[in-house]
């Protein structure tokens, strides 16, 4: 029986373990991803294991998500990045070069790759036939010292594309579709693997687009093949010497396969506040609208933003309206203002951002009191977009550039004829200026420099043999982490500074909670499906260690966070039996007697002493998770490795720069 493209690519970088779905199993590593805020714990975790350089192979560093600096911590944050670059040898890209998952899949991925990184679309470089992986900052930490990504074996998902897409429609409205379908759990534990005679007729940024709003569905990456398009698009980027190709074997198998036909697809929305809330625009009528961004990872590629300009060209925005568009990188930038795309946009009103993460992450333009806001981004949360009471739209960027003309949520048809639209294609050459990108081999000489906001990373001590906590918040289903860390300018720049960080922690949600939380000392958050849900951020988990938290006990939880709850200390406990989550109430007392003897068993029995009853929790744990938890987290389990000798290997061979 052969492999699908999934397979091939975890055999060729197995390590240890065998590919039985639901076995764990350890992968060599290719390249990490940190970006400025995931690389600051990242960093600082790197420096406690005093290991004297990074050993993967292409390590890279992007300076793209925290560029607002309304006082000195954001750009402290960034000289911090920049000297642990240089010390410990990694690729840099500057601020104003792009965002990671833009820049990687076009300047640097390699199909039939690995990549893990601290974000949770780094699926985006599935587009080019590898496998990217988004974790929490310190397994990157880990990963970058040598050891191999371990994880199970997990189920492949084949979705199967047939068909063309219709005029006035584009990948978004794709994967708003698959979304719809499967839900934003659809992808729990999976890889997505996408193929067919539909797969042909997209061109690599398409599927970026694709790959990348996988990671809304709950999958663990998304995998296209290395065809003749990827071979297009790296002849256009200059890299032809990157492309090999990589197929399935037509006898491979999948777990299960979903059709879609690319001629029923429409030009979609996801209404507030998730990604598979979406509906055929054409459906939604009468939304009126304060604020259209046209930009981010999922949707700032050259293409995206060309047909938007087509859409507006010889228009006026509304007057109602604000128009803001980013593109992606500094290269899909250069290339539209030398097509005249950006004078288009400019002439119609639109704003000019720099080439970043900005309004997709709430740094910045954040919609009115009770706006609307229709984006182009990958998540429409609530809060988000930097305000909690906003309602956020996610389309297309042909959708989105039509709203800006007429004010309210309109299809493209309705202001453009959609063969204008097919007028542009993606581009045979692209520039090529990878200035802005530095390459440090490591330098033991250079010293980290941090400033006043940059503090040491808390860890937690051994796991406690007996927890006697209180539940100190419970919420119900589909928590995100930007729920229990909101995006904000004023939070995001205090990511290196855990003790002030923790002061918003579920800020949205409970105002009250840290000071409670100090106030109780040992805390229990219970929570519903999905808990956890969304960005890689590790704060979610750090926060609440730093504050007491010793577990989560939810209906279920994400894969990136209950990883990250791992690494920082806390339980990740499961009801055994959904309907018990019914029979516990925030104030309530829980006890668990002897942990390190219920971990074994991976059943918990908990004691709820308040309503005077028992609930049994689950905690499916791999060795290796196990023994995270009794040393109280990824940091001290390492360094008692290393210390024992104990050390694995991600075969470091670095390649010369």
């Amino acid at each position: 029986m052969g492999y699908n493209v999934a397979e091939k690519i975890i055999s060729s970088h197995l390590v240890n373990g065998s590919m039985t779905t639901g076995r764990e199993i350890s992968l060599r590593v290719d390249s990490t991803l940190v970006h400025d805020l995931s690389g600051l714990l990242a960093y600082i975790g790197f420096e406690s294991l005093d290991i004297p350089s990074i050993v993967v192979s292409k390590p890279y560093t992007f300076l793209d998500h925290n560029l607002i600096s309304t006082d000195h911590q954001s750009m402290d944050g960034h000289v911090f990045i920049r000297s642990a670059a240089k010390k410990y040898g990694s690729f840099l890209s500057l601020a104003g070069n792009g965002i990671c998952h833009s820049l990687y899949y076009s300047r640097f991925g390699v199909p039939g790759t690995l990549l893990i990184g601290a974000d949770s679309h780094c699926s985006t470089a599935g587009a080019l036939g590898m496998l990217g992986i988004g974790l929490g900052g310190l397994d990157i930490t880990v990963i970058m010292s040598g050891e191999p990504y371990c994880m199970k074996m997990p189920p492949i998902l084949n979705i199967h594309l047939t068909g063309i897409l219709p005029k006035g429609c584009c990948a978004k409205d794709i994967i708003l579709t698959i979304l719809n379908k499967i839900s934003v759990k659809g992808g729990i534990g999976k890889i997505i693997e996408y193929n067919g005679d539909g797969v042909l007729g997209l061109t690599v940024p398409q599927r970026a687009t694709i790959a990348n709003m996988g990671a809304e569905t709950g999958a663990i990456s998304s995998v296209f093949p290395s065809d003749q398009r990827v071979r297009e698009f790296l002849e256009s980027q200059d890299r032809m010497e990157c492309f090999n190709q990589l197929l399935a074997d037509g006898e491979c198998c999948y777990s299960e396969i979903l059709e879609i036909d690319l001629g029923t697809v429409c030009p979609m929305a996801a209404m507030p506040s998730m990604p598979d809330n979406a509906a055929p625009v054409s459906a939604l009528s009468d939304i009126r609208v304060n604020q259209v961004y046209i930009g981010s990872c999922a949707n700032g590629s050259y293409t995206d933003i060309a047909r938007a300009a087509k859409v507006l060209e010889g228009k006026r925005v509304h007057p109602d309206v604000a128009l803001l568009v980013s593109p992606g990188t500094r290269q899909v930038f250069q290339m539209l203002l030398r097509d005249g795309y950006i004078k288009m946009m400019v002439d119609a009103g639109a704003r000019i951002l720099e080439c970043g993460c900005g309004p997709c992450i709430g740094l910045g333009q954040a919609p009115p009191t009770d706006g609307v806001s229709v984006r182009t981004s990958n998540r429409n949360y609530i809060g988000r977009s930097g305000t909690k009471s906003a309602q956020v739209y996610l389309t297309g960027t042909e959708t989105a550039a039509a709203t800006a003309v007429t004010g309210f949520l309109t299809q493209a048809c309705q202001v453009v004829g959609l063969d204008v639209l097919e007028q542009v294609s993606e581009p045979t050459k692209y520039i090529i200026d990878d200035s802005m990108v530095q390459a440090f081999t490591h330098d033991p000489t250079v010293g980290l420099i941090k400033g006043p906001g940059i503090k040491p990373m808390p860890v937690a001590g051994r796991l406690d043999k007996d927890i006697d906590a209180t539940v100190i918040l419970k919420t119900g289903d589909g928590i995100t982490t930007d729920d229990i860390i909101p995006p904000s300018a004023e939070v995001l720049a205090l990511r290196a500074n855990i003790p002030a960080l923790s002061e918003y922690l579920f800020n949205n949600l409970d105002c009250g909670f840290s000071q409670r939380a100090r106030t109780l000392g040992n805390s229990i958050v219970v929570g519903g499906e999905n808990y956890g849900q969304g960005s890689s951020r590790e704060h979610a988990a750090i926060a609440p260690m730093f504050l007491g938290v010793k577990a989560v006990l939810a209906k279920s939880i994400s894969r990136i966070h209950r990883s990250n709850l791992i690494n920082y200390g806390i339980l990740p406990m499961t009801f055994t039996n959904p309907c018990e989550y019914n029979y516990i109430e925030q104030g309530d007392e829980l006890s668990i007697i002897n942990v390190p003897k219920q971990l074994e068993t991976q059943s918990i029995l908990l004691e709820n002493k308040t309503g005077k009853r028992a609930i049994t929790a689950t905690i499916v744990l791999s060795e290796r998770e196990r023994n995270i938890l009794l040393a109280g987290g990824l940091l001290p389990y390492i360094r008692a490795k290393r210390h024992e000798g104990m050390w694995s290997s991600n075969e470091p061979v670095r390649k010369d720069y």
